[in-house]
């Protein structure tokens, strides 16, 4: 009899709630059809031994197709949405309708994040609020969502993200930084208010070890320049300092200038790939008759790139080498590593037929923008004619 009144206040469940009709006024059904029919095969079946299969939602499957969701890579995104009794699709598709999202965007929205639809109303209400107070408009945030779902759905915790917001804005951080961390590194957010306060801390007493003078500033500063840093553990950061300061042999002064300058862009990264692309590097460039020394001088100048791949850098070392590039003129202009192997090929080959002379000419116009190229292509064209 209990399961019996528990089946008759499920079929009794208001299902009133309807979409705005560009979602063809989709009834919400909160529970469907297949959970009834899970509840009576159940007492049906009573002497099967095996436990009842967790089947999916039919009728969030319904809606969710009927909505324009690819539910297929919902399913591969996050499985166990489509198993759940309760949801919120159409609450949610309503909200950010009433935000300016279009049909396409909501239902891309759902595909690629798909516990979005279990939030609710007033959890999505009060989370907007506190965006809208970093960003300037409701257009600039579904852009985010569109782009990033997981940037405003995947905590659910609104008082911490308001607790690190204030805390984050109490280092100094403007809105401009605020707006980059939760568009780039969200994560950031959903630490808890301590884990965050803790790298911080830790920052600062790097800064105090290395004789800095205002540790505020320099936390700020790594901070500014790493979005990613305060998703990393402590211990990475610190075994990447020790790294730097011990393979560049740099004093504590020279060390505490780069960590707060462009060398604070590589701490996040793992530190065996840093020391493993740090030693390949030594090694190809070494080979070509570099001194160490000078090697050492171009990283700290241009620390980006140890983000470079062993293998992505050889290639493109080997593709500058065999274009006529020599390893002198890297040294002077690292940044040249930025362009993909095929890019650097590509201008190698159109600067060759124009007659374009490295060696007297230097190797600046590699390091371009692809306008500014071919503008200067072209005049060396007509030059050549």
């Amino acid at each position: 009899m209990a399961a019996v009144r528990g089946v008759r206040a499920l079929l009794n469940l208001d299902r009133s709630v309807l979409l705005q009709p560009s979602f063809r006024l989709i009834p919400v059904q909160l529970t469907s059809a297949c959970l009834l029919r899970r509840l009576c095969s159940t007492d049906t079946i009573s002497n099967d031994p095996k436990p009842p299969v967790n089947l999916e939602n039919e009728s969030l499957l319904e809606n969710l197709n009927l909505m324009g969701v690819d539910v297929k890579m919902a399913r591969k995104r996050q499985p166990g949405v489509l198993r759940k009794v309760v949801t919120n699709e159409q609450g949610v598709a309503q909200f950010l309708q009433g935000k300016g999202a279009s049909q396409n965007v909501i239902a891309t929205i759902i595909s690629r994040y798909p516990r979005a639809i279990t939030r609710s109303i007033q959890h999505l209400e009060r989370r907007w609020v506190l965006w809208r107070n970093i960003f300037k408009t409701d257009a600039e945030i579904v852009a985010i969502m569109d782009r990033s779902p997981e940037s405003f759905f995947r905590s659910s915790d609104n008082d911490n993200l308001e607790k690190n917001i204030a805390f984050l804005t109490s280092l100094g951080l403007s809105t401009k930084y605020l707006h980059r961390l939760l568009t780039t590194a969200p994560r950031t957010f959903s630490n808890s208010v301590e884990l965050n306060r803790q790298m911080v801390e830790f920052l600062e007493g790097i800064c105090v070890e290395l004789g800095g003078t205002n540790p505020e500033q320099f936390a700020k500063a790594v901070i500014s320049r790493n979005l990613y840093i305060l998703i990393r553990s402590i211990k990475r950061v610190r075994t990447n300092v020790d790294n730097l300061r011990t393979s560049l042999s740099l004093s504590d002064s020279e060390l505490l200038v780069l960590l707060q300058g462009r060398g604070a862009d590589i701490l996040d990264l793992s530190s065996d790939y840093l020391t493993k692309n740090f030693n390949f590097l030594l090694q190809k460039m070494m080979s070509h008759g570099v001194r160490e020394d000078d090697i050492k001088k171009m990283i700290i100048s241009y620390p980006m790139i140890l983000f470079i791949g062993k293998d992505t850098l050889n290639s493109k070392l080997d593709c500058l080498l065999e274009g006529g590039i020599s390893m002198k003129q890297i040294l002077k202009k690292p940044k040249v590593l930025e362009l993909s192997t095929q890019n650097i090929a590509g201008r190698l080959e159109e600067l060759k037929s124009v007659g374009y002379d490295f060696e007297k000419n230097g190797i600046n116009i590699l390091d371009t923008s692809r306008k500014r190229f071919v503008t200067k292509l072209k005049k060396l064209g007509a030059f050549a004619e």
